[in-house]
């Protein structure tokens, strides 16, 4: 069991540096992978049980699924592991998404999840509902395409994040800077911005924000820039602030036209009187 332990953590810590863990070369017997919601609808049939384990934290729990057709509904098996959920969500349930590694016998599959109760529950754990955990591939009961924060916390989990926002253009970039400020996750945030903040001081003062308004260019027109002002509007709710709407502009510079966009994120973030300098 010690050994077990160790190499999971291992795995973990690889993970969470943004390294695709298919690492035969560490001696790990396990490939995270990616695996598209149509395959691993079959993987995970109705009233089969796995394992989560949370990116960030290493914790894990057992669950069910019970239902969903475009994501997995699924539901803790029992009070104790309802209880170690409610603990990776500091102990409040809450919309956000995290990244997490599903766990079925020997096969590991990066997913995303939220940790809110919702819906019909049928087993006894303490758990007002089900939450949803989503695939790469899978939608929203209201959108027929990937919701961006679901997207790009798969993408952690792979270990893909960083290639993703390498070659992300500035509006995905843009798209990407916002959902990790909602999320309230330092990795995707610092990930593309400018400057190095505070973010474990800085997020949670973020309680959600909203990209309401973003003009868009084709893409062939940005090839040889190197700076570019964006107008946008966003609808921000800030703990002890309530509601605020931002209408202004995001700053993006790269320092060659092989380097990833970065936002200037100080600036913007100033804008908002979210920083003082």
């Amino acid at each position: 069991m010690k050994t077990l332990n160790v190499v999971i953590v291992f795995i973990f810590l690889l993970v969470a540096g943004g390294t695709h863990t298919s690492a035969s070369k560490e001696g790990i017997g396990w490939l995270i992978e990616m695996l598209p919601w149509e395959k691993v609808n079959g993987i995970l049939p109705k009233y089969s049980k796995f394992t989560v384990m949370d990116v960030e934290t290493g914790k894990k729990f057992k669950v069910q699924r019970r239902a969903g057709s475009h994501h997995a509904d699924v539901q803790p098996l029992n009070a104790e592991e309802t209880k170690i959920m409610k603990s990776i969500y500091g102990g409040k349930w809450s919309w956000k998404r995290r990244a997490i590694i599903v766990i079925n016998g020997n096969q590991w599959i990066a997913a995303s999840m939220h940790g809110m109760p919702h819906g019909g529950g049928a087993l006894k754990n303490n758990f007002p509902g089900h939450f949803c955990i989503h695939f790469y591939g899978s939608t929203t009961h209201r959108i027929n395409y990937m919701d961006l924060s679901h997207k790009l916390m798969i993408l952690k989990a792979a270990g893909k994040l960083d290639g993703y926002l390498y070659n992300a253009n500035p509006y995905e970039v843009i798209s990407a800077f916002m959902a990790g400020l909602k999320q309230q996750d330092s990795k995707i945030v610092q990930s593309i911005s400018l400057q190095p903040l505070a973010w474990n001081k800085l997020l949670p003062r973020i309680e959600n924000v909203r990209l309401s308004a973003m003009p868009v260019l084709p893409a062939e027109d940005l090839t040889n820039e190197l700076s570019m002002v964006v107008p946008v509007e966003a609808d921000w709710f800030i703990k002890n602030r309530g509601r605020q709407h931002f209408r202004g502009s995001i700053y993006l510079v790269r320092f060659s036209q092989a380097d990833p966009w970065k936002v200037d994120n100080k600036r913007f973030l100033k804008e908002n009187k979210l920083v003082n300098e």
